[in-house]
């Protein structure tokens, strides 16, 4: 961890589009350090574009991501942020052990990062095993160990729990929280409005607008809502008619 202490992610007015496709129109957001903060939306609402932007690897129209007091995608930034994709982002032809020992030595972490990552993910018992061998949801602990080697001071989450069971998504959620109870900031997205109860704060999109920005607690009081779901509908009626066409 470094001695900066400032907001983790700061978003202003952020315009992104993908081919003649406008994704994300003037998207305005902080993230505080040492909080869990759910993005929510449907598929397609441009969760993965804003977290792409966040890391840095996204071309923008216009705006500025700040990441941890730097511009996103500042090279000082490549040890201080943990990015896990939809996808498992690991060599099926390594074992576990294999494919963190190589994210290790490109980062230049400590070689007890390895095994510390390991077992904070619970991956002991398949430490020797290839990935191609793995269920879906051992990848994905997979790629989320590899993310966290060098303890980094942000974690970008991209929908990390999809398809797993029930009791590892619970495990997944816990190991969340205790990383942000040691100061780690973590983004994570989901399209199962469920996970929102878990998070500690709330983003909510919808074609490519930020719809709330508010606790669990918060986002059920201003909309009189009884579940995030219900919330979430609330919000998207609330919206002008013209931008829900734009969006469309």
């Amino acid at each position: 961890m470094t001695n900066y202490h400032g907001p983790a992610i700061i978003i202003d007015r952020l315009h992104v589009s993908r081919g003649r496709r406008k994704v994300l129109h003037g998207v305005t957001v902080s993230v505080e350090p040492g909080q869990v903060v759910g993005l929510l939306g449907p598929s397609g609402c441009g969760k993965t574009t804003l977290m792409r932007s966040i890391v840095g690897v996204q071309r923008i129209d216009s705006g500025t991501v700040t990441v941890l007091g730097s511009p996103a995608g500042t090279p000082n930034l490549r040890r201080r942020v943990g990015y896990v994709t939809q996808s498992a982002s690991v060599y099926d032809d390594l074992t576990v052990t294999q494919n963190l020992s190589y994210f290790r030595r490109v980062l230049g972490a400590e070689r007890g990062e390895v095994d510390r990552v390991i077992e904070a993910t619970d991956l002991g018992a398949h430490a020797s095993q290839l990935v191609d061998t793995l269920s879906g949801g051992q990848r994905a602990r997979v790629s989320l160990a590899a993310a966290l080697i060098g303890s980094p001071e942000l974690l970008v989450l991209d929908e990390p729990t999809v398809g797993l069971d029930p009791v590892l998504r619970v495990e997944l959620w816990r190991l969340f929280h205790a990383l942000a109870d040691e100061g780690t900031s973590l983004l994570v997205s989901s399209h199962v409005m469920d996970e929102a109860t878990r998070c500690d704060r709330l983003l909510l999109m919808r074609g490519g607008v930020l719809l709330a920005d508010e606790t669990p607690t918060g986002l059920l009081e201003s909309t009189g809502a009884a579940d995030t779901e219900d919330a979430f509908l609330t919000l998207i009626a609330r919206t002008p008619r013209k931008r829900a066409e734009d969006d469309s």
